[in-house]
């Protein structure tokens, strides 16, 4: 424990004294609120560092491989413009969704070349963070740094002081959005530091779906940090879709921390693939009947570290929450689910269910899962199943009595298992997209993609 703890004392250490360098060059410098909160950022960060396994919400997650170098921010966007030529178009066209609004993010900053943000509806607005900080700083105060604080842990802390850019998005009041919102962050050099922050404000009775999606031209090592702030008004309706196809050499922490109002409906698709180290929250608090629904599936392979953390605070009565989680582990990787219900004592009514099922493909293969339901109101119907196995013997003996192979049979009992949470994605080339990531991470010989 020691050894840990010095090296998170020095990386720490290291990260701090640059911060001063780097501050001028952030956005907001003449915000004395914005400073603040990255004042407060900064100050957590310097108590307590990256968070460390003696922290029971990261007790299965050691991020010390982070802590070996000191990964750099881009400071000077505009001279690093060229570097946007080294994206590849048809890799681009790839990953950037038809038929929607697309942001795009390189190495933390905005890309207005590669962004496409034409007829965006009457009053919705979508911009970089920086832009917004610089014309709609009154319109951010009341929402950046609220839905989350920096003290939640070290992740958040830092993502606070040195975020460089992110995206502003606002739907205003019974807008329906006939095209989803993409914002789409790529990294393209080694040892980059990309830290964003964005805040998504729906009104009362909205509709509209967000997609975030993390990819990568380069295969090198870099530090990937994003946090997402929600409000959601009441009787909104929300849609958020998240693919993290990281580099397989990549760290990343992302969080999404969502304020409902009353009425508001939530889901959330989470498909964590990429990065060597990985780690996604997602939050929420709900207001007086209240709907959220959290859908995920991890796939690790290799020598992968995939981390999920969720928290469902149901504050006010009549609250419902769905939570079905997924898992898939082969060769030496290892995969974590922590799932937290709170039903605080006002919340009577509350309907809550959480589920997390995971498959193990190799005997080294490993998963953690932690469950855990906190109920201080009586009248409740809660519940949560957890299961942990390898594939069904019974089920495989089953297709090869009808003429399949024993590796097709695994093969296809497996995509099938993982198939069932993308198959929930209703947007054709985004589902498209995730399930050619599936694909290439399992061997799958004998099942045609022409099926699918």
């Amino acid at each position: 424990m020691s050894t840990l703890k010095g090296i998170n004392n020095e990386s720490t250490s290291r990260y701090v004294a640059e911060y001063p360098t780097l501050a001028p060059e952030l956005p907001g410098q003449n915000l004395p609120w914005l400073q603040q909160l990255r004042k407060a950022g900064l100050s957590k960060f310097s108590a307590t560092g990256f968070p460390t396994p003696r922290e029971e919400e990261w007790r299965y997650t050691n991020v010390s491989a982070i802590e070996k170098k000191l990964f750099a921010p881009v400071l000077d966007f505009v001279s690093t413009q060229p570097n946007l030529q080294a994206i590849d178009p048809s890799w681009l066209k790839a990953h950037q969704l038809d038929e929607s609004w697309s942001v795009v993010l390189v190495n933390g900053h905005f890309s207005s070349e590669l962004s496409v943000l034409d007829n965006l509806p009457d009053g919705v607005k979508v911009m970089s963070m920086a832009a917004a900080l610089m014309a709609l700083p009154d319109w951010l105060q009341p929402y950046l740094g609220q839905a989350v604080q920096s003290d939640e842990h070290g992740f958040v802390a830092f993502n606070s002081a040195w975020f460089t850019d992110g995206v502003f998005i606002h739907v205003p009041t019974k807008q329906v959005l006939a095209k989803p919102i993409q914002i789409l962050n790529i990294v393209t050099k080694a040892d980059v530091l990309a830290t964003t922050r964005n805040v998504v404000v729906v009104d009362c009775s909205t509709e509209t779906t967000l997609i975030e999606t993390f990819v990568a031209t380069t295969d090198d090592a870099y530090l990937s940090t994003s946090v997402t702030e929600v409000f959601a008004g009441e009787n909104a309706t929300l849609t958020h879709y998240k693919l993290q196809a990281e580099s397989e050499k990549a760290f990343h922490f992302g969080g999404t921390y969502v304020k409902q109002a009353q009425h508001a409906r939530f889901t959330h698709h989470n498909f964590a693939f990429g990065g060597l180290l990985a780690r996604c929250d997602v939050h929420t608090d709900l207001d007086q009947a209240s709907e959220c629904e959290l859908n995920g599936l991890y796939l690790g392979v290799k020598r992968q570290h995939l981390d999920n953390h969720t928290r469902i605070n149901h504050l006010k009565p009549h609250g419902i929450s769905r939570e079905m989680y997924k898992g898939v582990m082969d060769d030496r990787a290892r995969g974590v689910f922590q799932g937290r219900v709170i039903v605080a004592e006002d919340a009577q009514k509350t309907d809550s269910q959480m589920n997390n099922r995971n498959l193990l493909l190799s005997n080294d293969a490993e998963v953690d899962t932690k469950p855990q339901l906190e109920i201080y109101a009586d009248d409740v119907k809660c519940g949560h199943g957890v299961t942990v196995g390898q594939l069904d013997e019974k089920s495989i003996f089953y297709l090869q009595s009808r003429c399949v192979d024993e590796e097709t049979a695994r093969n296809m009992l497996t995509f099938a298992f993982a198939n069932e949470m993308v198959d929930k994605i209703k947007i054709k080339t985004l589902h498209d997209q995730v399930l050619e990531q599936v694909l290439i991470r399992f061997p799958q010989e004998g099942i045609q993609k022409a099926w699918l």
